[in-house]
Parts: structure tokens; C-alpha cells; sequence
């Protein structure tokens, strides 16, 4: 397995470089996130996974760990090659890509050219758990009530201007913390302490 490339860029597209390596010129494919990270670099250093089938061996390269560890889990979802995984994180990074699948965000995969409802809901009912362990929180698993409760201070604070993913983590941090909160208003106002706080 080869871990990482560090080389020359002799060759560069925003789909893929060339880095040559003791004389070697190695083809790496590479997302437009790691392009806009060395676009301007000439010696660089990229993580790799060398992806095999029986017709190739293909190498593709990542400015950081943790587009590689995102890149990894996509191609671990059924449906999902190294080419649509590619382009996941072309259109989003792999931070927002993380985000999306924490928050049930069906409609930032769809965004993505060749991904569709099914596609996306399967990338996020594969990968939540994995990415919430990896983020060091808890999945939390809520009550009928604490659900409803939950979706009606979301609305409230999404009316509000504040940003989704911001407002998932105050409200499973209130819901985990506070489990006798029973009326919306209560809810919103312990999350919007969190937020700004």
C-alpha cells in the first residue's frame, strides 16, 4: 500500500497531477479541493489510496487525512465508485461532506452531478454512525416526543438565520443534557444559549 507521494508536480490538471518520485512520474487523481490546495505548489506531499481492480491500478491523492479517511468511507457505501466519490468531494470538502451526512442533508448530495435521492439517502444512512464517531460525539437515539420537539425548534431556529449544522449540535447537546425539556420554547432558548454563548 502505498501511504503517500511526495514529488515534483511535473504535469497538473484539476482532475489529476503527475508527481515524480525517484524518477518515477506517478498519475495521481485528485479531487478540485486538493487542486485549489497545490495549485500553486510545485514539490508537494499527497496521502494516497491505491485503488485496485482487475483491469487497473489506480492512484488517487489528497491534500489531508481527512479528505482520505471521507474518500475511503464513500467508496465503503454500495453505489458509490471512486469516480462519484471524486466528485463528492470536487463539490463539496470533505468538512462540508461530513456535515451533510450528520445533519440528513439529502439535498447538498443531490446538488452533486450523478448523485441522486436514493444514492444520497444511502451515503448517509451507511456513514452517519461512523462519521459521528469519528467527530467524538454520540448518535443519540430520541424519543417520539423529544423528535417532534426537535424538529419544531430546529424550524424556529433555521426562521432565525442560524446555520443548521450549528443548530443539530445545540439541540442534541440540550436534548442529552436536559431530558426533561417538554416545551419547544424551552428548547430553542437552551439552544440559542449554546449558539451564543
Amino acid at each position: 500500500m502505498i501511504s503517500y507521494i511526495k514529488g515534483t508536480i511535473t504535469f497538473k490538471t484539476p482532475t489529476y497531477v503527475v508527481v515524480e518520485a525517484a524518477g518515477i512520474g506517478y498519475h495521481i487523481n485528485i479531487s478540485l479541493n486538493t487542486y485549489s490546495k497545490i495549485e500553486k505548489e510545485e514539490n508537494v506531499k499527497l496521502l494516497t489510496h491505491l485503488h485496485i481492480r482487475e483491469d487497473s491500478h489506480t492512484l488517487y491523492g489528497f491534500a489531508d487525512d481527512l479528505e482520505r479517511d471521507t474518500f475511503l468511507k464513500l467508496i465503503s457505501v454500495s453505489g458509490i465508485g471512486t469516480s462519484t466519490a471524486q466528485v463528492i468531494l470536487s463539490s463539496m470538502t470533505a468538512e462540508e461532506t461530513r456535515n451533510a451526512i450528520v445533519a440528513n442533508d439529502v439535498q447538498a448530495f443531490k446538488k452533486v452531478k450523478g448523485v441522486g435521492p436514493k444514492t444520497a439517502q444511502r451515503v448517509i444512512l451507511d456513514l452517519k454512525d461512523k462519521v459521528v464517531k469519528d467527530s467524538g460525539e454520540t448518535s443519540l437515539t430520541f424519543t417520539s416526543q423529544n423528535n417532534t420537539l426537535r424538529d419544531e425548534a430546529l424550524q424556529g431556529l433555521l426562521a432565525l438565520g442560524f446555520n443548521k449544522i450549528a443548530i443539530q449540535k445545540a439541540l442534541n447537546q440540550v436534548l442529552k443534557e436536559q431530558k426533561d425539556i417538554q416545551q419547544v420554547e424551552d428548547l430553542i432558548k437552551a439552544a440559542l444559549k449554546k449558539m451564543t454563548s
